[in-house]
């Protein structure tokens, strides 16, 4: 194991010489006998498959094709991905930034508690419901008041925040950016 990559090497009574290529490659059992013998009880897979395998699981994980150079001595090299970068923040690993879900997540919650108070004012309890949640969560308990700070929500009593009556409703603004939402 070295940083970065893992690579595997054995003696080999060689097929050919170099780097193996997926497309033009072609399977050569190094012991046939045994070969067969594995692939008739169901220990083996169909031959050639484990090159095939090891192209698409190694590109998956490791973000690049390992390499397979045959020869007098057979060597696998497999890329992997810097843990420790990753673990220090760097984002270029991951295929999409925290901020990008986050704000997917917050236009999502958003979205739905607009169509839900589209039809009638709801309570914060309601609102949890109507979106499938038993009690208002995280997401929603953040998303209420930056509604009504950016106008598209408010209070049915303005006076009594606090009122266990309270409701929200959708503002000339919320409406105007719902319409926009469904077009």
């Amino acid at each position: 194991m070295e940083r970065g990559q893992v690579r595997t090497e054995n003696s080999n009574k060689p097929h050919g010489f170099g780097l193996i290529n997926p497309e033009t490659f072609s399977p050569f059992p190094k012991n046939p006998v045994i070969a067969s013998f594995f692939r008739e009880i169901g220990r083996a897979d169909e031959l050639g498959s484990g090159v095939r395998k090891l192209m698409k699981y190694g590109k998956a994980y490791g973000g690049s094709d390992p390499e397979l150079i045959e020869g007098d001595i057979f060597s696998i090299i497999v890329k992997c991905p810097d843990f420790e970068a990753r673990q220090a923040g760097d984002t270029k690993l991951r295929p999409e930034s925290e901020a990008q879900v986050r704000a997917q997540v917050e236009a999502q919650v958003t979205r739905r508690i607009l169509l839900e108070c589209a039809e009638k004012p709801l309570s914060s309890a309601e609102i949890a419901f109507a979106l499938g949640h038993k009690q208002l969560s995280g997401n929603l308990r953040k998303a209420l008041p930056d509604l009504r700070k950016a106008g598209l929500i408010e209070y049915t009593i303005p006076d009594k925040p606090k009122s266990r009556l309270q409701k929200y409703r959708l503002t000339d603004a919320g409406e105007q950016l719902l319409r926009s939402i469904q077009k």
